[in-house]
Order: C-alpha cells, then structure tokens, then sequence
C-alpha cells in the first residue's frame, strides 16, 4: 500500500476495565473524516456535538466564530501530530462528556496484511450506550442489566430496547472487529474522493 498511514491508539478516559481501540488511518485524513472514523471504530452514533483539542487549539464542526474552534474539515492530521507517542483530545456528547485521548503509535505503518487504509486492529470492550447518562450512569446500567433483582433492571432493559442500533443486547465485554472494519469499508468507499473520475469523464465527453 503506497499510501503513508497512521497507526493510532484510542482510549475512553476513566472507565474501567479500558475500552480501547488500535486503527490505522491515512496521514492525510482530515479531522471531519477521523472524527467518522472514531465513531465507527468505538461504536459511537454521531447523536452528539464533537471537539478535537490538539495543543491549545479547538478543532469543531461548522464553528461559527473563532471562539467556537477552528474548522476540523481544513486541517489534516499529520499536518498537526506528526511524532511518534504525540497525544491529542476527542470529547464527545457535551452532555455526558465522553473523554477520549488518541496517541499516535507509529506514523509510517506499514503491515503486508493490511487490505484497507481504515482498519481497526484491535481493541477490547463494548462501547457505553448513548444517553447513558456518563460514566455514573454506564456503571449503574452495566450493573441492573446484569442483575434481574437490580431495582432499575426492568427500567434500563425497555430503554436499551428502544434504540434500533443495538439489537436489544448489551455484552460489555465484547467487541466484533470484523463488523467494525465491514462498516469502515462501506464508509471508505462512500467518502472516496471522486474528482479524477469525474475529470476523467468529462474528458472523455469532450473528445466524443
């Protein structure tokens, strides 16, 4: 793979055991690209209001002003992180405050196995529900699913039931890679740039 990838390391701050993933991304991704890349490979919805914080800076969607933060989709990652071991901030859901940190860990990956310039390699556990209601809360839900005499046990059981994404289970301790690198893949193919083929084409149209 001619391409110059990253190899990157995610983990959700202050939950134990970690939840983290390992994922390989194209230097050149811009921040708007990783964020999607973020939400499938943790199992986040993209219901929620995103930041990146590299340094001092802010990097948001759609900022309306400087004090919003600057533009993610103008900056590309290996414009901003470029050594090995840098680490950088990703919050998500303003409201329940999910804390990320991302470390570069090498960034001139290459594996002869690798099929796809956005892979996840690795990682373990689930990723908490939306709307939990934050740390506190994952830890009381995890509790009363697994526990038929928990008092809130019928109440979280009828409200994970109601999101249509999560197939009416929650295993906390799993986490299927090859579903998250099947989505990666449609993803990957329908944010592909298409500009060359386009200016191929009315290349063509011009000459006939």
């Amino acid at each position: 793979m001619e391409q110059r990838l990253f190899l990157l390391n995610i983990r959700l701050l202050d939950i134990e055991p970690m939840i983290w993933r390992r994922f390989v991304v194209p230097a050149d991704i811009s921040l708007d690209r990783l964020h999607d890349v973020i939400q499938i490979v943790m199992g986040w919805k993209d219901c929620h209001l995103h930041e990146f914080t590299i340094g001092t800076k802010r990097y948001t969607e759609n900022p309306e002003s400087k004090e919003d933060g600057l533009d993610e989709g103008k900056y590309h990652l290996m414009d901003l992180c470029k050594k090995n071991g840098r680490a950088f901030s990703y919050s998500y859901d303003f409201g329940d405050d999910w804390q990320h940190e991302l470390t570069i860990v090498d960034n001139d990956f290459y594996d002869p196995d690798l099929t796809s310039a956005m892979e996840c390699i690795d990682g373990d556990r689930a990723c908490p529900p939306e709307d939990v209601g934050s740390i506190p809360g994952y830890y009381t839900f995890c509790q009363a699913i697994t526990d038929p005499n928990h008092e809130e046990h019928e109440e979280f059981m009828e409200w994970f039931a109601g999101f249509p994404w999560y197939d009416k289970e929650y295993k906390s301790e799993e986490l299927n890679i090859d579903k998250i690198n099947y989505t990666l893949a449609i993803f990957q193919r329908w944010s592909r740039d298409r500009y060359p083929f386009r200016m191929r084409r009315l290349s063509l149209l011009k000459k006939g």
